[in-house]
């Protein structure tokens, strides 16, 4: 038995994005000594890269907002599209004949019915 202990998935992400936040700040900090070393008041530096975060985030919450919105109408046409009724209307059933085609243990051989288009024995299938 080897005594190598190995990292799970989770803790191989979390230093990954540990790296990936370590990179970042580090950029940010070499931007912030550019915009000193151009003459920018540190004050001046630091609101605006916050500005840039805030822009930035403010684009990421439009895109969310219309993409949420687009699956909120996807979702609500799908729904009426599946709870529609798509029931064709039978011209010719009239009367008893029309009622009890509509429940659900209906079959048209109990009822001496005409063929319905619903219930096709495989046997005489033209397929």
């Amino acid at each position: 038995m080897g005594t190598k202990t190995r990292i799970s998935n989770a803790e191989r992400f979390g230093r990954w994005l540990g790296g990936v936040w370590r990179g970042y700040v580090r950029q940010e900090r070499r931007v912030a000594g550019w915009l000193l070393s151009q003459g920018l008041p540190p004050g001046g530096a630091t609101v605006l890269l916050w500005g840039i975060k805030l822009v930035v985030l403010g684009m990421l919450l439009y895109a969310a907002f219309w993409l949420a919105l687009l699956l909120l109408c996807i979702a609500i046409v799908a729904w009426g599209l599946r709870n529609g009724d798509h029931d064709e209307a039978e011209e010719w059933a009239v009367g008893e004949q029309a009622e009890h085609k509509n429940n659900p243990g209906y079959h048209p051989v109990l009822y001496n019915d005409a063929p319905d288009s619903r219930y096709v024995d495989p046997r005489y299938d033209d397929d």
